[in-house]
């Protein structure tokens, strides 16, 4: 049986070698033939016999794997895939590795909202620039403790996001599709509550996916709804918040900040005003790249493809219709 293999960008590098992951791949499997590709000719060359895909699939590669039984997403996104009609509308499953990513991603937004709770942003330019001015924070700062925190989007992240935020005596809420009971928050509601949840909270969290359906789903309008003190973090997707009119509301003072690990696009145009508002943090779309998550990663892999051998269902199937 063959097997295509593409490396995720930051899967091999500074902390593991690719011969490592290689070896690691053919040591579980040994009876499996993996074809290791960089490129997309390589893809296109090994790709007619293989059953089975992990990587980041274009459609010319997919349409010309007449064999593929199974495709895997290295990834939690799968919206680059669901951009393939062909895809979309086939009986090929689907899965993703979206376990590895909830915990260093929810603690990713725990980090901006410390950030810019504490101004931590702004101490370490006056600590590059060697000013020492104490009552600069007066007043400025706000304790996480007793503050509110909408989420939007309750799976896997968003619980994670809740259950840490809990530990800093928060009050959470959220909004989800398919809202259901949870220990950490106060209350999950519909998205029918979104505009109440905008307007209620101090710190908004971003953890959809992007599908047709949330695109653009915060948009001026709603941005326009939130609290003068509040802030607005996105860990999920670009394109679901309007940038412009959130750089527009932070300049004005209509609320108090961001944190984004994920624009639309990436990396922002050189002249985007993303790049210099006053309290708007940016990451490089980073949130989930620590050293643990590359070897979640193939576990997953591998995990599923003990699964697929021994024809038991697989882990982390996506709803190619859903989008997630």
């Amino acid at each position: 049986m063959k097997v295509v293999v593409t490396p995720m960008p930051g899967d091999v590098g500074p902390g593991e070698p690719e011969d490592v992951v290689i070896q690691d791949l053919r040591d579980s499997f040994p009876d499996i033939d993996f074809r290791w590709c960089h490129t997309e000719e390589e893809q296109r060359e090994a790709i007619p016999e293989a059953e089975i895909y992990s990587g980041w699939l274009s459609r010319e590669v997919f349409l010309a794997g007449e064999n593929l039984k199974w495709i895997h997403c290295p990834g939690t996104g799968i919206d680059s895939f669901l951009k393939i009609p062909e895809l979309r509308n086939s009986d090929i499953p689907l899965t993703n590795a979206r376990e590895p990513h909830v915990r260093p991603m929810a603690t990713h937004v725990l980090g901006f909202m410390i950030m810019l709770a504490h101004r931590l942003h702004e101490m370490q330019v006056h600590q590059q620039e060697k000013i020492w001015e104490t009552n600069y924070y007066a007043w400025r700062q706000i304790d996480l403790a007793g503050s509110s925190l909408g989420i939007l989007g309750y799976g896997n992240i968003g619980q994670a996001v809740a259950q840490r935020a809990q530990g800093f005596e928060m009050d959470i809420y959220a909004v989800d599709k398919y809202p259901k009971e949870s220990p950490y928050a106060k209350e999950v509601w519909g998205l029918d509550k979104l505009d109440h949840l905008l307007s209620l909270v101090d710190f908004f969290v971003v953890t959809l996916p992007i599908t047709e359906e949330t695109r653009g789903m915060i948009s001026r309008e709603r941005i326009g709804l939130m609290k003068k003190n509040a802030h607005l973090i996105v860990i999920s997707r670009g394109g679901i918040v309007d940038e412009q009119a959130l750089v527009e509301a932070v300049r004005s003072g209509q609320i108090a900040g961001a944190g984004l690990d994920a624009l639309d696009p990436e990396p922002p145009d050189p002249t985007s005003p993303l790049w210099d508002t006053p309290n708007i943090i940016l990451s490089p779309h980073a949130s989930a790249l620590t050293r643990d998550l590359y070897v979640g990663r193939r576990e997953c892999f591998k995990e599923n493809l003990r699964r697929y051998l021994a024809n038991e269902p697989f882990l982390y199937v996506c709803d190619k219709h859903k989008g997630f």
